[in-house]
């Protein structure tokens, strides 16, 4: 086993390093959350944090480490006699973001389930990590069924595994431990309120720090060893101090008064549910135990608002993370400073004292207003300049080249559903009909590999007509592995879906181009609630720019199209045919996941000879390839030239207005991506 980087040898991240203690002192905080840039020590800290960990006493033999002061009583391995314990180190298990179901929770042996009616279980990595650390690196990528389960083994400290009538359970308790890169996309709601502490990390700025990560981690690779060996010492002091805190913690007072600061800051920032009413109490308890102190302070409260509410607080993937701190502190003071506070005692996260930057004021994140400031510019509608026609000098006061500043996007909206049709085989999701591991059944097959989801009917009915030959003398099926049936599943797929926007003069009317961007933000966030890749190609001017290459990370489209400028000419063909190009390029690296393109405008074009022409072959050339396409028709006014109309039926796809793009539109139905629109 390799040597792993020392915790107390990890320079700055403060308050990564105090959220990881803060759990292994208590570890019914809930786990920790830690967001960041990549190449942060992220992972490092998560690994260097299991040597720290106290032993875990369990019972000789047992696969799912029951303790011997108190064994499950369901245990698949049990029942247990009394007996000795054995004490083995802590263990840190890691979730693969490619890992399949039975790798998580299990698998049962149903062959033998069936013909012997044996209990065969394999288990499977929460049986492993019952009472240890489970650590999901790049978490925000992990496959929604596998979401679905750790959100259930973290509810109930348990883990089921059925199939087909044949159950077993085990507990499964375990500090959650999650790692993730926000422009890779965000989490579900669901996962996130589960982890108890959010952190946020980056790179130092200060050129002192950052040499000094350099020099120690080019004298770990050379040797580990030798390096770990040099911070023995701090590794044995820390350990002490977190076993001390553990002592101390039972006999840490939560005072009425600090609940009241806890209930109150949790109310005053209009979090859901009372999850962070508790993991707040508990975190200002490990707070104070860490501290060496057994009353909870003022202090301790606000840093465990910085660190538990955060994360609580997103009410979309668009709302950035954090706390108003002045808010903060003027609910603190409202809600009464608890009896018996001095405030002078902070936490510290290396066991030093306040010259190491372990415990001053810091913890969470850094202050931020509760979203990004999307304020138009100065002015009133009626004052701002409008576009000027397509080839016209540039106006005072107006960028060069018929640039207009970007405007802001209007209020965003629940959208129709687009999918593309068909069944495809793509990554689970929430758009498009796909075959899937989870789902309703339609069918049987011979399982290719592993057989993870048993057809019963079919391994019967393909087992009966060779019971007389097999010798079959009881009531019990005599069952061969050529008998077994994997059933097939129909469920949903999550799409790439390109978005092509108009950004040209034609559109620039500041109005005009608010309700676009709204519309394309709706559909962004009904991506990102679908589980769909994002791309966003933009044209005007004289070419076409991908502004985002294909991403999970919907926030960081959100924020391309924010500084989206407008004016200029339309070079429709262009931006279909750079459409062409990421579409060719992610048909590549992704073959499996399912295109729908999108094309945001009114569908005028000029510049060059032929505009129009020239994006109706573009179109076409869409079209022959079968790539689903739906195009959101932004003409305005009385006049109308139907222009998207036609661009729709070059592409084989439908075209939607604004208004009929809304969920609650009664301009029509549900607007597939069909055949039918093919054909119109």
């Amino acid at each position: 086993m390799s040597t792993p980087y020392p915790f107390t040898a990890i320079v700055g991240q403060d308050d990564l390093r105090l959220g990881l203690l803060l759990n292994a002192v208590s570890p019914a905080v809930g786990g920790v959350l830690v967001r960041g840039e990549k190449g942060t020590a992220k992972s490092t800290a998560v690994r260097a944090l299991a040597a720290l960990m106290p032993e875990v006493p369990v019972v000789p033999g047992c696969r799912f480490s029951c303790d011997p002061a108190s064994p499950d009583p369901a245990c698949p391995d049990g029942p247990h006699a009394e007996a000795a314990g054995v004490s083995r180190p802590a263990r840190t298990v890691e979730l693969p973001v490619g890992a399949s179901e039975d790798r998580l929770v299990g698998a049962l042996d149903i062959e033998r389930a069936l013909s012997e009616g044996v209990k065969a279980f394999e288990p499977g990595l929460l049986a492993d990590a019952h009472r240890g650390i489970l650590y999901v690196d790049e978490v925000n990528l992990l496959h929604d069924h596998l979401v679905d389960l750790l959100l259930d083994a973290a509810a109930m400290g348990a883990s089921y595994v059925e199939r087909e009538g044949v159950s077993v359970r085990h507990a499964a308790r375990f500090l959650l431990v999650g790692t993730m890169n926000p422009e890779e996309g965000e989490l579900r709601p669901q996962l996130l309120d589960r982890f108890g502490l959010t952190v946020e990390v980056s790179a130092s700025r200060d050129t002192d720090e950052r040499v000094e990560v350099v020099r120690r981690r080019l004298a770990y690779d050379d040797d580990p060893e030798g390096f770990a060996a040099r911070w023995a010492e701090e590794e044995g002091a820390l350990r002490e101090r977190i076993a001390a805190a553990r002592v101390l913690l039972p006999r840490v007072v939560l005072s009425d008064g600090v609940l009241r600061q806890i209930a109150a800051t949790c109310a005053a920032f209009e979090v859901d549910g009372m999850r962070a009413d508790i993991v707040m109490a508990r975190t200002a308890t490990a707070l104070a135990a860490w501290a060496g102190r057994e009353e909870v302070t003022a202090d301790d409260v606000r840093q465990a608002a910085l660190l538990a509410l955060p994360h609580r607080r997103r009410r979309n993937p668009f709302d950035a993370p954090g706390l108003d701190e002045d808010k903060l502190d003027q609910t603190l003071d409202e809600a009464g400073p608890p009896e018996n506070s001095d405030g002078d005692d902070q936490p510290d996260p290396d066991g030093g004292g306040d010259d190491d930057g372990g415990g001053g004021g810091g913890g969470g994140v850094p202050p931020q207003a509760d979203g990004e400031d999307r304020t138009p510019p100065q002015g009133s509608e009626g004052d701002s300049p409008s576009p000027a026609p397509e080839g016209a000098p540039d106006a005072p006061g107006r960028p060069a080249g018929g640039e207009q500043q970007p405007v802001a996007s209007a209020e965003p909206f629940r959208t129709k559903m687009l999918s593309v049709p068909g069944l495809g085989e793509g990554a689970a999701g929430r758009r498009s009909r796909a075959r899937t591991e989870h789902g309703r059944t339609t069918g049987a097959r011979r399982p290719q590999g592993a057989l993870t989801k048993l057809h019963l009917a079919a391994t019967v009915q393909a087992a009966a007509p060779h019971q007389r030959a097999r010798g079959r003398a009881g009531r019990g099926l005599v069952v061969r592995r050529d008998d077994l049936r994997q059933a097939t599943r129909e469920g949903r797929e999550g799409n790439l879906v390109l978005f092509v926007v108009d950004a040209s003069g034609s559109m620039a009317a500041r109005q005009r181009m608010s309700a676009v961007k709204g519309a394309v933000l709706s559909l962004l966030l009904d991506a990102y609630q679908r589980r769909d890749k994002v791309g966003l190609v933009t044209f005007r001017g004289k070419e076409a720019d991908v502004a985002l290459p294909p991403t999970s990370s919907v926030d960081a489209a959100a924020a391309r199209l924010e500084s989206l400028p407008t004016g200029g000419r339309t070079p429709l063909a262009a931006g279909l045919l750079k459409a062409h190009d990421v579409l060719r390029v992610e048909r590549l690296r992704d073959p499996s996941r399912r295109p729908l393109l999108v094309v945001v405008t009114d569908g005028r074009a000029t510049g060059g000879p032929e505009p129009v022409a020239l994006a109706g072959r573009a179109g076409r050339l869409h079209r022959s390839e079968g790539t689903a396409s739906v195009v959101v028709d932004c003409e305005s006014g009385y006049v109308r030239l139907g222009l998207a109309g036609e661009l729709a039926r070059d592409l084989g796809g439908t075209a939607v207005t604004l208004d009929e793009l809304r969920a609650d539109s009664i301009a029509g139905l549900v607007k597939d991506v069909t055949a039918a629109g093919r054909a119109a």
